[in-house]
């Protein structure tokens, strides 16, 4: 099962959505996952700072802007 990031920045609606989205999905799935703010990392901000959030995938980029559910559930699957 992959490890998923969840790209964010504060006062950002879409990533409290993701965030949620993520941890149901990853909960009832038992993979793991963590939130990293992009704001706090100059190369994160450069690459997907316009674009959050941005999910990831073992560290390659699953989507963005929303979390596609059955997609990320595949992914996870294997």
């Amino acid at each position: 099962m992959g490890q998923v990031t969840v790209l964010t920045r504060r006062d950002c609606h879409a990533c409290e959505q993701a965030v949620a989205d993520v941890r149901r999905i990853c909960g009832e799935l038992g993979a793991t996952w963590e939130a990293q703010d992009v704001d706090s990392d100059p190369e994160l901000q450069a690459e997907y700072g316009d674009r959050v959030p941005v999910i990831l995938v073992d560290g390659a980029e699953h989507g963005y802007w929303r979390v596609e559910e059955e997609r990320l559930r595949r992914a996870l699957a294997g």
